[in-house]
């Protein structure tokens, strides 16, 4: 479990590099049927920074941890992209569309760590 908690702060660190807005964890532990452990969502103002974070992740779980997500799917538009790294699911969103799904509300039962937006 230490490496799965290693794996959610260097992912935060990653979307706090690129300035990343509004993350959440959300500890799926003990929501039976969850599909991972733990799902880190954040925001990015539009679809270059989305892209940022998205690259940032990727890079700092690689060079920190070894990690690399077994998928990634929405780089196309980069209005929501998701990564896998199997007991970890980042979420990175534009706001609007982060508004419409609101996985938040959807795991509103699960404990949720806010992180502080840094300036």
């Amino acid at each position: 479990m230490e490496q799965v908690t290693q794996l959610v702060e260097t992912i935060t660190k990653g979307i706090q590099e690129k300035k990343g807005k509004r993350i959440v964890v959300v500890d799926l532990n003990a929501v039976d049927g969850a599909i991972c452990n733990y799902f880190v969502i954040c925001q990015g103002s539009s679809p270059a920074q989305v892209d940022a974070i998205t690259e940032s992740v990727g890079e700092m779980a690689r060079k920190e941890l070894g990690e690399k997500p077994s998928m990634v799917a929405g780089q196309d538009n980069a209005q929501w992209v998701a990564m896998d790294y199997s007991d970890v699911m980042v979420h990175i969103f534009q706001p609007d569309v982060r508004e419409y799904y609101d996985l938040e509300h959807l795991w509103e039962d699960a404990p949720m760590t806010w992180i502080p937006d840094e300036d």
